[in-house]
């Protein structure tokens, strides 16, 4: 590019070319370049930022109108992650949609699955029936699975931030929340282990002692991240009075999780509509009333010291008993155990309705290819999820698959703040602002 013949030095010239107008600077005394910049009629830079930023949560992509550094006007662009799992849905049993659920926000997996099958129940009329140690169970593992993902977040926004150590942390804490996950379900993610009418197996032997442990070292563990986060002048800096949303901008935007209780609501599913028994759970809701990306951090890491609270609850109250409901015709797989090779049929079953009842074989066979029928109608669950209110809702018309299956899922909807957040902001907030709702795009992309 060059500056046109008929700009003096030091100004700014302009041209027009297919991409627009394009302007260009050629040396000269700064301020006599500023003062030429502005008496031009310049207009406003349209940045890209994604989606294939590392500070974009994902996909995500930010088309951010910026004024020198100030953000004026924010969007946000999605659908480069597009699952079509509701779509697939329809096309898969009762049972196999645990499969796919399990995959939207690959942050929370337990939750999805309880949330689907919590909606399914009950267009069965079987919430009842689910035994007591399969829902205690059902709490054990969403609670652990919360910890895990807000150690994430905590881990991925102290990298954006340019806090490597903090990355460290998080992850090595995250790795024993994982291990712990595996050995009760078979897989570090995607666990596919909540199943309509309870879980796909009970606990396997030393599995409550190996949570117990986890708690302790976790308990230590989160005491470092008050001097490494919480208590770092540098984060405070970074984080405070950033992103900021107040309550009735939460409320108007419909936002939940840690960004309406970070603006001083209390509002939390666990205690205004419980389910699987929170109601019988001791644990508070931490609140802040800043209404910036540094309260939701506060949020957070009290919450997860609320959930080891939970999971402290939930192994001392465990009982013997079944894990599935006592229908045989809703409980498939009949009987699952994990073995060298990961998570499949038990073969002590297998022999049993191979080599003693033919009728048990041929039940055995039309529950797993075809599936069970749900009573026509439709239903609505909803979780408080690590991100804010999961809900799902799931259409039946009375046969062995789902007619429409839809879920509102909270990084979709947090999403909507971005641009409340950000707009009148510096560009380097942005990040702060995206960190601070924790957005997973594969919830968002279903």
């Amino acid at each position: 590019m060059s500056t046109s013949s008929t700009s003096p030095q030091g100004t700014a010239g302009a041209r027009e070319t297919t991409e627009g107008t394009v302007y260009t600077v050629t040396g000269g005394d700064w301020d006599d370049v500023v003062s030429a910049a502005r008496r031009t009629d310049d207009e406003r830079i349209v940045v890209n930022m994604g989606p294939q930023h590392p500070s974009t949560h994902g996909v995500l992509r930010l088309i951010l109108e910026i004024d020198g550094e100030t953000v004026t006007d924010a969007r946000a662009g999605i659908g480069y992650l597009h699952t079509g799992i509701e779509k697939n849905l329809e096309y898969r049993t009762w049972t196999q949609g645990t499969t796919f659920v399990t995959r939207m926000d690959y942050l929370m997996p337990i939750v999805n699955e309880t949330v689907y099958c919590l909606a399914v129940e009950r267009l069965l009329g079987i919430t009842d029936q689910v035994p007591e140690r399969a829902t205690v169970l059902r709490v054990l593992l969403m609670e652990l699975n919360r910890i895990s993902s807000h150690l994430v977040y905590v881990a991925m926004g102290g990298t954006e931030l340019g806090a490597t150590t903090v990355a460290v942390f998080g992850f090595r804490d995250r790795e024993m929340v994982l291990d712990v996950l595996e050995l009760i379900t078979g897989l570090r993610m995607n666990h596919a282990y909540v199943r309509p009418g309870g879980l796909a197996q009970d606990l396997p032997p030393g599995a409550v002692d190996q949570v117990r442990e986890l708690v302790k070292k976790l308990r230590r563990n989160l005491t470092e991240y008050d001097k490494l986060v919480v208590g770092n002048p540098l984060f405070k800096a970074r984080m405070q009075d950033v992103g900021y949303l107040d309550l009735s901008g939460c409320l108007a935007l419909g936002a939940t999780g840690p960004i309406l209780r970070a603006a001083g609501l209390p509002h939390d599913l666990r205690k205004s509509d419980p389910y699987c028994g929170y109601e019988t759970y001791d644990f508070e809701v931490p609140t802040v009333d800043t209404c910036d990306a540094f309260g939701r951090l506060l949020v957070r890491m009290e919450e997860m010291r609320q959930s080891l609270r939970i999971v402290e609850q939930c192994l001392d109250r465990l009982e013997p008993g079944p894990v599935m409901v006592a229908d045989r015709k809703i409980a498939w797989p009949a009987q699952l155990a994990l073995g060298p090779d990961g998570l499949g049929n038990s073969l002590d079953h297998i022999k049993k309705i191979m080599g003693t009842s033919m009728e048990a074989l041929i039940h055995h066979f039309k529950l797993v290819t075809e599936g069970f029928r749900v009573p026509p109608g439709q239903a609505y669950a909803a979780v408080e999820s690590p991100k804010g209110e999961l809900g799902a809702h799931v259409v039946s018309d009375g046969g062995t698959r789902p007619y429409r299956v839809h879920f509102r899922d909270p990084s979709f909807t947090n999403l909507q703040c971005m641009a409340a957040m950000c707009e009148g902001g510096q560009v380097a907030d942005v990040i702060v602002a995206v960190a601070s709702i924790d957005p997973v795009m594969g919830g968002c992309d279903r």
